[in-house]
Order: C-alpha cells, then sequence, then structure tokens
C-alpha cells in the first residue's frame, strides 16, 4: 500500500468519525477545538487529563476532545515541538537555531517527565509554551470552524439524499396505484 492510500484512508476513517457523531454540530465542534488547544499547548503525555476535563466543562464532544490532541503523537512531536519552540525563542528575542531547539526536544523526549522538561532551561520552557499557544491561537478557531462545516455540509448531503429517495419512492408507490 502506497503512503498516499494510507493517509487517504486514515483521512476517510477520521471523516467519519467527526461526521458520524449524534451530536450538534457545535457540540462536536467544540470538543475538537478542546482537543486541538491542548494539543498544541501542553506537553505529549498530559494532553488528555486537561482536554477531557475541559470538554465536560465547556460541554464539547468528548470523542472530538480525545482525537483532537492527536495532533501532537509520537510521529509529528519530532516535528513540530522543535519548531514552536524555535518560534517561541524567537518571539521572546532569543537566538536558538532550530537545530538547537531540535537538539533540546529530543532530549528532553528521551525520558518524557517534568523533570526532563525543567532540565531545558526556563528560556527554552517559556519558549516552548509561547510557541504552542501561538499554535493553538491559529489552530483552535481553524479547527472548530472546520469541523462545524464538515458536520453541516455532510447532513445537508446525508437529509438531500433522504429527501430524494423519499420522493422517488412516493413516485413509484403512485405509478403503481
Amino acid at each position: 500500500m502506497s503512503v498516499k492510500s494510507y493517509i487517504k484512508r486514515k483521512a476517510y476513517k477520521l471523516y467519519n468519525k467527526i461526521v458520524h457523531e449524534k451530536a450538534s454540530p457545535s457540540y462536536i465542534a467544540r470538543g475538537w477545538a478542546i482537543g486541538m488547544f491542548y494539543g498544541c499547548t501542553i506537553p505529549f503525555g498530559f494532553q488528555l487529563m486537561l482536554s477531557i476535563p475541559t470538554s465536560f466543562l465547556l460541554k464539547g464532544s468528548k470523542i472530538g476532545a480525545s482525537l483532537g490532541t492527536l495532533l501532537t503523537n509520537p510521529v509529528t512531536i519530532f516535528i513540530i515541538y522543535p519548531i514552536q519552540c524555535y518560534v517561541g525563542n524567537h518571539i521572546l528575542g532569543g537566538s536558538l537555531s532550530y537545530a538547537g531547539a531540535k537538539q533540546a526536544v529530543n532530549e528532553m523526549l528521551k525520558e518524557q517527565t517534568i523533570d526532563s522538561m525543567m532540565q531545558m532551561g526556563w528560556d527554552l520552557v517559556a519558549a516552548f509554551f509561547l510557541g504552542g499557544f501561538l499554535w493553538a491561537a491559529i489552530m483552535t478557531p481553524l479547527t472548530y470552524f472546520v469541523v462545524k462545516k464538515l458536520v453541516v455540509n455532510y447532513r445537508k448531503v446525508k437529509e438531500a439524499r433522504r429527501a430524494k429517495r423519499a420522493l422517488k419512492k412516493q413516485q413509484k408507490k403512485s405509478q403503481t396505484v
């Protein structure tokens, strides 16, 4: 199987999880946005501890809050975290290179503990969170509106198909009478 077909299949499965949830579009979108927010801002491994309770508090989809955090996963954190540290460091006026950010993040990820994160230094920790909040400021509203639009459009198409089938059925019934 090619990488392209694998990605297509995974995207289709994700789309189906989003649109088939039995709830209002805003409820579903709110959950995904909550998950995306924590996926961008909180270190991998701690995201679910915050996203699930927040989804109860803000009345969002628990499924979306869980799956939305998967933006950062064991594959993507080696790309996302260094970028977020690099960007955050430059906003703070630092001169950390991307390679330096990547090396520091890789060291932290070897142990994945709060202590290993604190050993990165407060400047890098601050850069991590600032970069994460910047990323979240972009991705959270984008996720909310995209997910809501996907659900609304899916339901419109589904309802149009249902109405078309009902009309055909009614026409067949009237032709036989």
